[in-house]
C-alpha cells in the first residue's frame, strides 16, 4: 500500500467518507492531495496547541512572573497584548501576503517567529527579575503576537485552498478535541499539584519554542497550489481597499456583527471563576487545576461533535451556541445575585460554558471559510480579525469597569449580547 493510499484510508476514517476525493470549492489538482494535507494540517494544529499550552498567557507566564518577582500590573497586560497584538495588524499583513501565490510560507515565518520569541522570553525569565523582567517579557510578547498575526491570517487561507467544504469543520473539530486532551493533562498536573515544586518555568517556554518550530516544518510540507495574487501592492493601500468590504458585502458585515457580539463567550469565562473564588472554599493551585481540567475535557469531548455539526450547518451552530451562552450567563448572574457560589456548581457551569465556547470557535471558523472564496478569504479573515482586535480592547475595558462595580450586571450584559447574536445569526445565509 502506497503512502498516499494510507493517508487516504486514515482520512476516510476521520471524515466518515468512503470517497476521499469528495471536493467542493477547491481546484481539482488540490483535491487529489486533500488526505495528506488534512493529516498534515491536523498534526500541525495539534503540535501548535502543545506550544500554546506550554506558553499560556493565562497560566504559565503569570507563574513565571511570580517566580521572578514581577509586579502584578504586568500580568494584567499579558492577555490583551497577546490577543490584540496578533489581530490588529492583520489587514496590513494581508496586504503583503496577497502578492504571494502560496501562503503557507507565511505560516512557516509566523511559527518560526513565535519559536524565536519564546526562546528570547525564556532568556529574559532566567536573566532578569522584577519590573525589568516584566518589561522584557512584554516586549518579546509583542513580537510573538505579531508572528501569531502572520499565522492566523495565512492559516484560514491555506485551509480554504487545501481542504474542501464539508471537511473544514471536521478538521477544526478534531484539532479542538486533540487540544482538549493536552489541556486536560495539564489540568490534571495542576489539580494534583504536580507543579508545586516548579521554581523556574523557563524550560516550558523552550519546549513551546520547539513545538512552534515543528509546526512550521509541518506547514512547510503542505501541498498548496498557487492561488490568486490580485490586490498585491502597498500594504496600507491594500488594507484600506480590503476594509471597504464592510461597506459593500452585507453578508460579511452581518457575520462580523454576530462574531463581535459572541465575544461574550470568551469574555464571560473569568467572571465564572470570580464567582467560584467568592465561595470561600480553599482552592489554591488545585482549584485552578480543576477549571483547567474541565476546560480540556470540554474541548476533548465536544470538538469533533461541533465539527460535524458545522459541516452540516455552521449557521445553526452559531445560533445554537449563542442561545446557550445567554442561558449560562443568565444562570451565573442569578447565582451571583443570590450569593450561591458553591465551587462544584460553578465548576459545572464553567464546564458547560467551555463546551459551548468550543462550538463558537469551530462554528465561526467554518462559517467564514465557507462564506468566502478565493481572494476574498484573505480579506475576510484579515478585516474581521483586525476589527475584532479593536473591539476586544474596547469591550474588555468596558466590561472590566462594569464588573468592578457589579459582576451580576456584567453577566447580564453578556447574556444580552448573546441573545442579540442569536437573533442576528438567524439572518445569516446558509453557506
Amino acid at each position: 500500500m502506497s503512502e498516499s493510499q494510507r493517508f487516504g484510508r486514515v482520512y476516510e476514517f476521520l471524515v466518515d467518507e468512503e470517497d476521499s476525493r469528495v471536493c467542493k470549492d477547491i481546484e481539482d489538482a488540490a483535491c487529489r492531495v486533500v488526505p495528506g494535507n488534512f493529516l498534515l494540517i491536523l498534526l500541525a494544529q495539534f503540535i501548535n496547541k502543545l506550544a500554546d499550552t506550554c506558553s499560556s498567557a493565562k497560566l504559565v507566564i503569570p507563574w513565571l512572573f511570580a517566580s521572578a518577582g514581577v509586579p502584578a500590573f504586568f500580568s494584567g497586560l499579558l492577555v490583551p497584548i497577546r490577543e490584540s497584538g496578533s489581530l490588529l495588524p492583520q489587514l496590513a499583513i494581508a496586504g503583503v501576503m496577497r502578492k504571494w501565490p502560496k501562503r503557507k510560507w507565511f505560516l512557516v515565518i509566523g511559527y518560526t517567529g513565535q519559536g524565536l520569541g519564546l526562546i528570547a522570553m525564556a532568556w529574559v525569565a532566567t536573566h532578569m527579575e522584577g519590573a525589568q523582567a516584566g518589561w522584557g517579557v512584554l516586549a518579546v510578547l509583542v513580537f510573538v503576537s505579531l508572528s501569531r498575526g502572520f499565522s492566523s491570517v495565512a492559516s484560514k487561507d491555506v485551509i480554504g485552498k487545501t481542504i474542501p467544504k464539508t471537511r473544514r469543520g471536521s478538521l477544526n473539530g478534531y484539532s479542538a478535541s486533540a487540544a482538549g486532551v493536552i489541556t486536560l493533562l495539564f489540568g490534571i498536573a495542576l489539580a494534583l499539584q504536580l507543579t508545586e515544586q516548579w521554581q523556574n518555568l523557563a524550560p516550558l517556554l523552550i519546549a513551546a519554542a520547539c513545538f512552534s518550530f515543528i509546526t512550521a516544518v509541518c506547514f512547510g510540507f503542505v501541498n498548496e497550489y498557487s492561488g490568486a495574487v490580485d490586490g498585491g501592492g502597498n500594504a496600507l493601500k491594500a488594507a484600506l481597499q480590503s476594509a471597504s468590504i464592510l461597506l459593500t458585502d452585507s453578508d460579511f458585515r452581518l457575520f462580523i456583527s454576530v462574531r463581535a457580539l459572541m465575544m461574550c463567550s470568551g469574555l464571560s469565562a473569568p467572571f465564572f471563576i470570580l464567582i467560584a473564588q467568592s465561595s470561600g472554599e480553599d482552592q489554591g493551585l488545585a482549584g485552578l487545576g480543576m477549571f483547567v481540567l474541565v476546560s480540556g475535557l470540554a474541548s476533548m469531548i465536544s470538538g469533533v461533535v461541533w465539527g460535524r455539526f458545522s459541516d452540516s450547518s455552521s449557521r445553526k451552530v452559531l445560533i445554537a451556541t449563542a442561545l446557550m451562552i445567554a442561558v449560562l450567563c443568565a444562570v451565573a448572574a442569578l447565582f451571583e445575585w443570590l450569593c450561591l457560589s458553591a465551587l462544584s456548581v460553578i465548576l459545572g457551569l464553567y464546564f458547560c460554558l467551555s463546551i459551548v465556547h468550543e462550538g463558537v470557535r469551530v462554528g465561526r471558523k467554518t462559517y467564514v471559510l465557507d462564506l468566502a472564496g478565493g481572494q476574498k478569504r484573505t480579506d475576510y479573515v484579515a478585516v474581521g480579525n483586525t476589527l475584532i482586535g479593536v473591539l476586544l480592547l474596547v469591550v474588555g475595558v468596558l466590561t472590566a469597569v462594569l464588573a468592578n462595580q457589579s459582576v451580576f450586571w456584567a453577566l447580564i450584559l453578556f447574556a444580552l449580547m448573546a441573545l442579540a447574536a442569536a437573533a442576528l445569526a438567524t439572518r445569516l445565509p446558509e453557506v
